[in-house]
C-alpha cells in the first residue's frame, strides 16, 4: 500500500516590527524546528482466523447504515484472492461463517448467496479479498499473513456504507483453491477481476463502487452459480451456465474461458474443448499476457504425467503455437518457480522450463523458430508467493507468454 507523504513545512515565519534600545540586546532567535519524519499508518491487527471473521463481520454489520424495521438483503459476491483472483477453502469457510454469524447476530439482514435473481431488489453486496501480504502490506516478497478486508456495496445508493481490514496469521489458512480454480488451465490480469478487487483494496467508505465491476455483476452471478455447478460435478449444468455468460454484454472474461474448456473436457467432448483452448489463448494473448500451468516434475524440465490435465499438454501446446504463429509476433517466453530452494538454482531451472516450452513449440510449428525468446525470472514474480510448494501456489510454477508485436 502507498503510504501517503507529509507535505514539506513552510519554515518563513512573518516577523512584526521592533525598534531595539541601542543598549537593549536583541535575543537570538531559537533555530527552526526539523520537520518530524512521515509515520507510517498503523498496520491492521494480526488475528487468528476464526477472531478475523468474527472481528470484520461484527464491523461491517455493526457500522453499515440502518434503513427502517424491514429486513435488509445481502448477497455474498464470493470472496476471493486479491492477486490472483482465485476462490479458496478459506475463502469458502469465510463465507460459511459470515452467514453463520449474520443469521445469528443480525437477523434483521437476510442473507443470499449471489444469483441472478438474488440481484433483481438492488441488495446490498458483501465482497471481501483474502491476500498474501509481506510484511509491508504488499503482495512482493516472503508472504508473512493474508490481508483479510471485507467490504458492504449498496447497489441503491451506488456508495461503499462499511469496510473492514484486519490480518490473519498465514499458517491459519487454507488456501488450497476450489475445483474450479485448480483445474483451470491458465491465468490472465482479468479487468473484472481487478474491478472487483478494486472495491476492497485502496477503498472508503464513502466512495462510488468501481462501475466496471457494477456492469459485469449480472455476468457474475452466473459465472458463481457456474463455478459451484463445477465444483460439485455437475458439468453439463456448469457448460450451460457458463455458456449463458458468455453471451452476456460481460462475458468476454478470463474465467468464462476457462470455465467453458474445463466443463467440455471432463464432459469429453475434445473437439469442442480445443476450440474452447483455442479461445482461451486467444484472450491471453489479446490481453498481452498468458499464464499456463504446466506442471512440472519436482526439480524436472520434464513435464509431469499424473496430472488431472497432463494428457492434454501435448495439445494445449499445438493451440498455442497455432495461435502465435498467426498472430505474426513474436513470443517471449518466461518460466518462472516457487521460492523453495536457493534463488540461483531456481533462475536455473526457471529458464530451463521456458526453454522446454520454445523447443516444443517451435518443433510443433517450425516457422516460430527465430520468432520467441526463453527468460527465467526463478521466484522474483510470485502471484501467491507463500512457498508452501503445494496445490495452494501452482500459479507460482507457471510459464507465461507475452506476444511482442511488432516482431524483431
Amino acid at each position: 500500500m502507498a503510504l501517503a507523504l507529509l507535505g514539506a513545512l513552510d519554515g518563513c515565519v512573518a516577523n512584526d516590527t521592533i525598534e531595539n534600545s541601542p543598549r537593549e540586546a536583541v535575543a537570538p532567535q531559537p533555530a527552526a524546528q526539523a520537520p518530524a519524519p512521515p509515520q507510517a499508518p498503523a498496520l491492521p491487527a494480526l488475528v487468528s482466523f476464526d477472531e478475523a471473521v468474527v472481528r470484520t463481520t461484527h464491523a461491517v454489520f455493526t457500522s453499515a447504515p440502518s434503513v427502517g424495521a424491514d429486513p435488509i438483503t445481502v448477497v455474498i459476491d464470493p470472496l476471493i484472492d486479491g492477486a490472483s483472483g482465485y476462490q479458496s477453502r478459506a475463502t469458502q469457510s469465510i463465507q460459511d461463517r459470515i452467514m453463520a454469524i449474520v443469521k445469528q447476530e443480525f437477523p434483521h439482514y437476510s442473507v443470499q448467496r449471489l444469483t441472478p435473481d438474488s440481484l433483481r431488489q438492488q441488495p446490498r453486496v458483501l465482497v471481501g479479498t483474502f491476500t498474501p501480504v509481506n510484511a509491508q502490506m504488499k503482495t512482493t516478497g516472503a508472504r508473512e499473513s493474508y490481508w483479510f478486508c471485507l467490504v458492504m456495496l449498496d447497489l441503491k445508493s451506488g456508495k461503499i456504507i462499511a469496510r473492514s481490514v484486519v490480518r490473519v496469521r498465514i499458517a491459519e489458512a487454507d488456501a488450497t483453491p476450489t475445483a474450479t480454480f485448480s483445474d483451470s488451465p491458465a491465468w490472465v490480469e482479468d479487468p473484472n477481476i481487478q474491478a472487483y478487487v478494486a472495491n476492497c483494496q485502496g477503498s472508503k467508505v464513502g466512495d462510488v463502487i468501481n462501475p466496471t465491476y457494477v456492469e459485469g455483476l449480472a455476468t457474475a452471478a452466473l459465472i458463481s452459480e457456474a463455478e459451484e455447478a463445477y465444483d460439485q460435478g455437475h458439468y453439463s449444468e456448469a457448460l450451460t451456465l457458463y455458456t449463458t455468460a458468455r453471451k452476456s454484454p460481460a462475458g468476454d472474461q478470463l474465467r468464462v474461458y476457462n470455465g467453458l474448456y474445463l466443463a467440455l473436457f471432463k464432459l469429453g467432448r475434445t473437439e469442442r474443448a480445443s476450440a474452447a483452448f483455442r479461445e482461451l489463448v486467444d484472450y491471453g494473448f489479446r490481453r498481452q499476457r498468458l499464464a499456463v500451468k504446466f506442471l512440472f516434475r519436482p526439480g524436472s524440465v520434464r513435464l509431469a504425467a499424473d496430472g488431472a490435465f497432463s494428457a492434454s499438454y501435448d495439445s494445449w501446446l499445438r493451440q498455442i503455437a497455432a495461435q502465435a504463429l498467426a498472430s505474426q509476433a513474436c513470443l517471449q517466453i518466461t518460466g518462472h518457480t516457487s521460492p523453495v530452494g536457493p534463488a540461483a538454482i531456481n533462475d536455473n531451472l526457471s529458464l530451463l522450463r521456458a526453454e522446454y516450452i520454445q523447443t516444443r513449440l517451435e518443433e510443433d510449428k517450425p516457422g516460430l523458430k527465430h520468432r520467441t525468446v526463453a527468460s527465467g525470472v526463478g521466484s522474483r514474480e510470485n502471484i501467491i508467493g507463500t512457498g508452501r510448494d503445494d496445490a495452494s501456489d501452482v500459479l507460482d510454477r507457471r510459464v507465461e507468454l507475452k506476444p511482442i508485436n511488432p516482431c524483431s
